[in-house]
């Protein structure tokens, strides 16, 4: 008998109170005991994203709604400033691309942070752009970027600060509203804990003045019609019903524990993580702007990072992620998100010692552990 254990950045585990409320029977979305479901959902995510702003539900993965962000701010031949990180920073550079808008693209090492004054140095060399994209903590690399000076930099401009927080979301520190957010984009199979499916976007008053001149092409992912479907507690196309039934059950459950006491729970397992990878003598990808979220741990040389994956998700039962692109095989990353508790770190951290050593790594039983349960003791 294998016992799964769910600790990838997305999916991650769905509480049984979620699973349970999307399991019984669906109801018609044009009715009033729907819209008094969405209007709990669009509430509840209010208080996660921390606005006042508008909050669009669509059914789709979090790249829809980072395509959105691009076909309803902009036209095409505008400048947009793109923060280059890692694969999902790419990805606005991609979408960008493809509508036809200029992207001025800032790389930052995999690994490393944005530095703040380099978005501000471009800005003011290039007074025409329109929107700033940026990350708050990139999946590939488990970096955390500091979103909150970003935002005070771009708020002095005629640009719109576009963020993507699919990954931090319930699990990393934000604040829309406070930091000088004006499109945020969230999904559900993160720190909400829910399956794949939905995608959120709060809009501020800067950006839907931009929405009013966007050119590009766009319909179902319309800004414009979800406002007036939004306004009645309805939505413009047919929603994800059960979804969305079992995100108000999940942002229930946050909301009794409190986001502030989610987002600590959370940081103390990414602490045992870091601390423990640090004990077993791996490095950190990210040890300076390191995300609470999900932990990027560097392999040895003579460690196959594709098949330690395998061994710990197919023989043990415990799944973690690889890295992507340049670092396949050369790093492992460990969530720390959503419906997780110390007991799912201390498991990851036990499996990773056994297949470390099976695979030739000298590791001393238990210095891992130790390590997690020091940070969890305090």
């Amino acid at each position: 008998m294998l016992k799964h254990y769910l600790l990838t950045p997305g999916p991650t585990p769905v509480p049984s109170e979620a699973l349970l409320a999307m399991a019984k029977p669906i109801i018609h979305h044009r009715t009033p005991q729907f819209k008094e479901v969405l209007k709990q959902a669009v509430e509840s995510l209010r208080y996660m994203f921390q606005t006042k702003n508008d909050v669009f539900i669509f059914a789709s993965s979090g790249t829809g709604a980072m395509e959105s962000s691009v076909s309803n701010l902009l036209s095409a031949g505008d400048k947009a400033l793109v923060i280059r990180g890692g694969k999902f920073g790419e990805r606005f550079a991609e979408i960008c691309q493809s509508y036809g808008v200029i992207p001025i693209n800032i790389d930052v090492e995999w690994g490393e942070a944005v530095d703040p004054l380099q978005v501000e140095k471009i800005l003011n060399e290039n007074k025409d752009i329109k929107a700033v994209y940026a990350t708050l903590c990139e999946t590939s690399t488990a970096v955390v970027s500091d979103i909150k000076a970003i935002g005070e930099i771009v708020s002095k401009t005629d640009a719109v600060l576009v963020v993507d927080v699919i990954s931090s979301l319930g699990s990393v520190v934000f604040k829309t509203d406070d930091w000088k957010v004006d499109v945020a984009i969230g999904g559900s199979q993160k720190g909400l804990m829910v399956p794949p499916g939905l995608a959120f976007i709060t809009v501020s008053a800067k950006a839907m003045k931009m929405v009013e001149s966007s050119t590009l092409p766009k319909y179902y992912f319309s800004y414009k019609a979800a406002k007036k479907s939004v306004d009645k507690d309805d939505t413009p196309w047919t929603p994800a019903v059960s979804l969305i039934i079992g995100l108000v059950e999940a942002l229930k459950m946050i909301k009794e524990e409190t986001l502030e006491g989610a987002l600590l729970r959370q940081k103390r397992m990414a602490e045992a993580t870091r601390s423990a990878a640090k004990a077993l003598g791996l490095e950190l990808l990210a040890p300076l702007a390191a995300s609470d979220a999900v932990t990027a741990i560097k392999l040895p040389d003579k460690i196959d990072g594709v098949k330690l994956v395998k061994t710990m998700r197919d023989i043990y039962g415990v799944g973690i992620a690889g890295g992507q692109a340049q670092l396949k095989g050369k790093i492992i990353r460990i969530a720390s998100m959503g419906f997780m508790t110390q007991w799912d770190t201390i498991v990851a951290i036990s499996c990773l010692e056994i297949v470390l050593k099976q695979m030739g790594y000298d590791v001393e039983f238990g210095s891992g552990i130790k390590a997690a349960e020091e940070v969890f003791s305090k």
